[in-house]
């Protein structure tokens, strides 16, 4: 069996990054994805429009053009699978990881990668799953009835129905919106005493006129409690109420795969953010040639890193790979 240089869990933007970074540096590689080329962004609500600008978003020196001054998903979608052909890069698309072990082989250490078709040996391996596949959840009565989703797609679906939006993020402020816009009866669930002050400049002032208006109801300090199947119950400063609910959109955040990084034997800090320990100038673990690049990085802290101020951590790996194979 052929022994690989790195093998690349995840085909995001910071993955193919990676990929670039091995492939310009003469490394043997691959790239393996569970889902579909930069799965999480594909997953994103369709009308979606990054915080970043275009060239925040760039890898490989590969200029994006946008039609906007914020690039929407589609157009990020393109340029990414662009990204990808003109680097020939080496992605295995809808091939989960199942297992990465340590073994020893004719006396050296590598990887072994079992994936749901095949099985790879690699000298290292790099973690870049992102955090967009594990949403947190509610733990409320009724959070498992099909009227409940941790996903928001498209507004149309919900038009003329009652919603109930729960959170105050990005995702939260632009499912209300939308789905406003779409003749949808919306209701907000926050936490906090007012709209996060990290939804988009250009988005919190409407959310905020709105629900000034009426036209969005909001419930702040407050929380969902439970979930019926025609209605919803929140606990509120005035105390419970229960309100007419057709569709529950739990925006309330993601998590990484802590699972995985525990199973591959890398430490967590043992706090509530539980952060995968890494050396920050070389991306290595806690494990001899295990890396972590990207928004992976931060554990719960999800709002630490981004495509944009993660994607160094490529150069940084592959500096550290050539320089321990240079020994």
């Amino acid at each position: 069996m052929e022994v690989m240089d790195i093998c690349i869990v995840g085909a995001g933007p910071i993955g193919l990054a990676c990929g670039i970074a091995a492939k310009r540096a003469g490394l043997s590689y691959v790239i393996l994805e569970k889902g579909c080329l930069v799965n999480s962004l594909y997953n994103y609500p369709q009308n979606m429009t990054f915080f970043s600008t275009s060239e925040k978003l760039e890898i490989g020196g590969v200029p994006f053009v946008s039609n906007n001054t914020k690039p929407v998903r589609a157009e990020a979608l393109e340029y990414y699978r662009r990204v990808t052909l003109k680097f020939d890069l080496q992605v295995r698309l809808f091939e989960a990881v199942e297992s990465v072990s340590k073994r020893e082989y004719e006396a050296v250490q590598l990887f072994q990668v079992e994936t749901s078709k095949a099985t790879y040996l690699a000298r290292n391996v790099i973690v870049s799953t992102g955090f967009y596949d594990l949403p947190n959840v509610m733990g409320v009565p009724g959070e498992e009835l099909p009227k409940v989703t941790h996903y928001y797609k498209d507004p149309h679906y919900y038009a003329m129905q009652d919603v109930l939006v729960v959170g105050a993020s990005n995702s939260s402020v632009d499912a209300a919106l939308e789905t406003y816009r779409k003749g949808a009866r919306v209701t907000m669930v926050v936490r906090d005493s007012k709209i996060s002050d990290r939804v988009k400049y250009w988005v919190r002032p409407d959310v905020v006129n709105r629900i000034e208006e009426g036209s969005i109801k909001a419930y702040f300090n407050s929380e969902l409690v439970r979930v019926g199947p025609h209605d919803a119950e929140l606990k509120t400063p005035e105390g419970n109420i229960t309100i007419p609910n057709d569709f529950v959109l739990a925006l309330t955040g993601y998590c990484p795969d802590f699972k995985l990084l525990r199973k591959l034997g890398i430490n967590l800090s043992e706090d509530d953010k539980l952060l995968p320990v890494h050396d920050p100038e070389t991306m290595e673990t806690n494990v001899s040639g295990l890396y972590l690049a990207g928004v992976v990085c931060g554990g719960m802290d999800t709002h630490l890193w981004f495509i944009e101020n993660s994607r160094d951590h490529a150069d940084k790996i592959i500096s550290h790979i050539l320089a321990e194979s240079a020994h």
